[in-house]
């Protein structure tokens, strides 16, 4: 919901606030029920604070790539958001988007060793049986069933809580205090090459890396329509412009939406001959992407790759 991003919520967002104790209620007894399992190899969790937009995918990318430069064999581990089946799945490049979820898909495209599973202990199992020797856990700081041994927060450094609210009333799955249970852990701080916003001093207390985003297409010059389901399509927009590419409309959908081929014929008409550009992970959930252009997302670390490095080695 866009308006968890902004400081003044709209007036018929206010009520949904009295829902805010019922969710800190079922995620506090969440958390107390659970029994974290401890595996043979380690565990890194890549998680963040809120729901959606702060980069955790390109960063679980960056950090797989970077443990595979090492020698290690790293998997990642996933509920697969939106999928539309049960059962433990090895995630490969030729996989159904409704049987991997997009955001796991996205990653085995880009080479990753990806498993989704509902029970992510059992994934580990999984993962360790077919050579994985570490384990990193998707969306895990809010995961108890697996222990880990280093948690990753990732933040948007130029707005990093949004409104501030807990769900619903706004973006944050826990308070910022919540972090005071994380024992090793290090905070990755995404779109630093924007303005920074001063509430990043409330996680100072961590060792911090510092990344920017490296966008890929070619769009200088060229008219462009854009569409996209994700958390924050604004940021997409920025970035398209960023790139050169001249806006001539934008139709955005919810989250983690699957388009229908109906869906991409109107997308066409109402582009009307202008480009249709979409993000890489929402390019995954189109049966034919024929005339579709996708903007490719890396980060790259400005600073901190020696805390990064550190940390890695203190539990390799």
């Amino acid at each position: 919901m866009n308006f968890w991003w902004h400081p003044d919520p709209p007036a018929w967002s206010v009520p949904l606030r009295a829902l805010t104790p019922l969710y800190a209620a079922g995620a506090a007894l969440h958390r107390a029920a659970s029994r974290p399992l401890k595996v043979r190899v380690p565990v890194i969790s890549i998680g963040n604070l809120t729901v959606g937009g702060a980069g955790k995918t390109p960063v679980t990318l960056h950090l797989a790539q970077r443990l595979a430069a090492r020698g290690r064999k790293p998997a990642v581990l996933s509920r697969g958001f939106g999928r539309r089946s049960r059962e433990p799945l090895e995630v490969g490049p030729e996989a159904i988007v409704e049987a991997a979820g997009d955001e796991p898909l996205l990653l085995a495209r880009r080479g990753c060793k990806v498993f989704v599973g509902p029970r992510r202990s059992a994934l580990a199992q999984l993962a360790i049986q077919r050579g994985a020797d570490v384990l990193l856990l998707d969306d895990g700081l809010q995961h108890y069933g697996l222990a880990r041994d280093l948690d990753i927060i990732v933040a948007d450094a130029s707005n990093p809580f949004g409104n501030g609210r807990l769900l619903p009333a706004g973006p944050l799955r826990e308070p910022v205090a919540a972090l005071r249970r994380v024992r090793h852990g290090l905070v990755w701080w995404t779109r630093c090459e924007l303005p920074r916003d001063p509430r990043t001093a409330e996680l100072r207390a961590f060792p911090a890396v510092e990344s920017a985003y490296d966008a890929n297409a070619e769009l200088r010059g060229k008219r462009v329509f854009l569409f996209a389901g994700i958390a924050r399509p604004d940021g997409f927009a920025r970035t398209v412009r960023a790139l050169g590419g001249e806006i001539a409309g934008a139709r955005w959908f919810r989250d983690h939406h699957l388009f229908t081929a109906r869906e991409l014929a109107q997308l066409h008409r109402l582009a009307a001959g202008a480009l249709l550009v979409t993000t890489e992970k929402d390019l995954v959930r189109i049966a034919d992407p024929a005339g579709v252009a996708a903007v490719r997302i890396d980060v790259r670390i400005l600073s901190g790759a020696d805390v990064l490095d550190r940390a890695l080695e203190a539990i390799l």
